[in-house]
């Protein structure tokens, strides 16, 4: 292997022959410790490039991954399926994916994949490209715990005016907020369901038990009433905060129930979270009519406020 003489610092040119071939190996080894290992997907058959320390069988054994590449196949071959598809003249193809950086959660010897950042290089035969930087993290699920006192009138008016929900208060150092209000929420683990996640995360930040059956996905509530024909992609009845960059997925869980009053107050300014996983949670309850204000930074309260009048007006909810 030749090594440019424009990377070779000046202390290693030196003029003898058996140095200069120790100094030779030294190098050689420096440079393909950080080459990309290549391997070759059965399906679809594409190169992908790992970085090192990423071994195929944890890329192949990450969820996010697969599902995002499942998708997106099927998405790309509906370019040619269906007639009417706007690149049904000259579709794109996945020619390749580089995988430029990946994260683990966990202490050894217990580590697991939870982040993946990588390129996907999308062309046609123009050669024209689509963007594909990509950030993989899997899906998540948000709740919208709504709580009446339980000495309010039933009527729609009296219930209106004292549904209050429970938001979480929290960093969000990505945000760059250490006090980001929020609809409570969680990242689905390997191999979990959405409804147990949302009923963990309630136990977790809201210290609230409710059992997976009395939790109701509005998410999948729109989507019954959806029509999938032949030529539709096949996304999940979810909500995507950032398709421009990122998988995420989120489907909105909602729960409803009558509380003492007194209750409400306990739980105004109450601390929660898992302390050992880093999480400083206070709790927030707002008026539901107020989400839309009180959430505004938060797409999942935003998406939750959608969801639920959408379904209310159509007598579903």
């Amino acid at each position: 292997m030749r090594i440019p003489s424009f990377i070779i610092p000046s202390q290693f040119l030196v003029r003898k022959p058996l140095l200069q071939r120790v100094y030779h190996r030294i190098l050689v080894s420096r440079l393909l410790k950080h080459t990309m290992a290549t391997i070759t997907l059965k399906s679809p058959p594409i190169t992908v490039k790992l970085p090192e320390g990423l071994s195929e069988e944890r890329l192949l054994g990450f969820s996010p991954f697969n599902n995002w590449l499942k998708t997106l196949t099927h998405s790309l071959s509906l370019q040619r399926s269906n007639p009417s598809h706007p690149f049904h003249a000259d579709p794109y193809s996945l020619h390749s994916i580089t995988i430029q950086s990946f994260d683990l959660f966990g202490h050894a010897p217990n580590q697991r994949l939870g982040f993946l950042k990588l390129t996907a290089d999308v062309r046609n035969t123009a050669d024209e490209t689509l963007s594909g930087s990509v950030f993989l993290r899997g899906p998540s699920v948000a709740m919208l715990v709504m709580l009446i006192p339980d000495d309010v009138v039933a009527s729609a008016e009296n219930e209106a005016d004292e549904r209050y929900v429970v938001l979480t208060v929290q960093p969000r150092i990505p945000a760059g907020s250490l006090e980001f209000v929020e609809l409570p929420a969680g990242m689905v683990d390997e191999g979990g369901s959405f409804a147990g996640t949302a009923a963990q995360e309630i136990r977790e930040e809201l210290d609230l038990e409710i059992p997976e059956s009395e939790l109701r996905c509005l998410s999948d509530m729109v989507a019954e009433s959806e029509t999938r024909g032949e030529h539709s992609e096949d996304l999940p009845a979810a909500m995507y905060p950032s398709a421009g960059g990122c998988d995420e997925h989120i489907p909105i869980y909602m729960h409803e129930r009558r509380v003492p009053r007194e209750t409400l107050k306990e739980w105004t300014g109450k601390l929660t979270g898992l302390r050992d996983d880093g999480e400083r949670i206070t709790l927030k309850l707002v008026k539901m009519k107020d989400l839309w204000r009180e959430g505004r930074h938060d797409s999942k309260a935003l998406a939750a406020v959608a969801l639920w009048e959408g379904l209310r007006r159509e007598n579903k909810l």
